[in-house]
């Protein structure tokens, strides 16, 4: 099975202009994120998905994967799904599964793409996996930058929001959960 990582960037954020290249610990979060995710195993190539020529300039300077896209997505997604076009013209393969991993991530472990791969190679009807986690503080429930998600007794994601769900300005001890930005596409539904 031939699985890809695309990893959007762009420099335009609203939230953090600039941020793919904003340096931790010396290097960019764009470089933490692809090399955590080109750790990954079950990857056949790992690739950055920009339509910046600062963020272009960088990765050559790093000598890092990447390819060119439009500047007119609205959506990360949008944007992959260009990326894997041309990406499977370039080199003349379909790949099966694509596995989009948000370029402000730097804190990705490769094992966290194996967690949000086993759901869609297990079963053959799943199209899409969005990673989550409890959201254990009150700061990251009110947090816009932080994407909650309600999900149902089986595990499927029902409703996403940057707004604390459910809303009543009160942080309840119950559990509530927000979006890990590692979410695997088969390659027609990414489409």
């Amino acid at each position: 099975m031939n699985i890809i990582a695309i990893i959007p960037a762009r420099m335009g954020s609203s939230r953090f202009p600039g941020k793919p290249l904003k340096k931790i610990n010396g290097m960019s979060m764009i470089e933490h994120v692809y090399f955590n995710v080109k750790k990954n195993k079950m990857l056949s190539e790992t690739i950055v998905a920009t339509c910046d020529n600062e963020i272009k300039q960088h990765l050559e300077n790093k000598n890092i994967n990447f390819i060119m896209t439009s500047k007119l997505h609205t959506r990360a997604s949008d944007r992959c799904a260009e990326a894997l076009i041309k990406i499977e013209k370039k080199n003349k393969i379909k790949y099966d599964i694509v596995v989009m991993v948000q370029g402000d991530e730097p804190m990705v472990h490769h094992n966290m793409i194996n967690q949000s791969l086993r759901p869609i190679l297990k079963n053959s009807n799943v199209k899409v996996v969005n990673l989550y986690s409890e959201i254990k503080n009150k700061k990251d429930w009110h947090d816009k930058n932080c994407v909650k998600v309600i999900k149902d007794n089986s595990e499927n994601a029902v409703y996403f929001s940057r707004n604390p769900i459910p809303y009543n300005n009160k942080f309840l001890k119950k559990k509530y959960y927000k979006q890990i930005c590692i979410i695997p596409f088969r390659r027609k539904y990414l489409l």
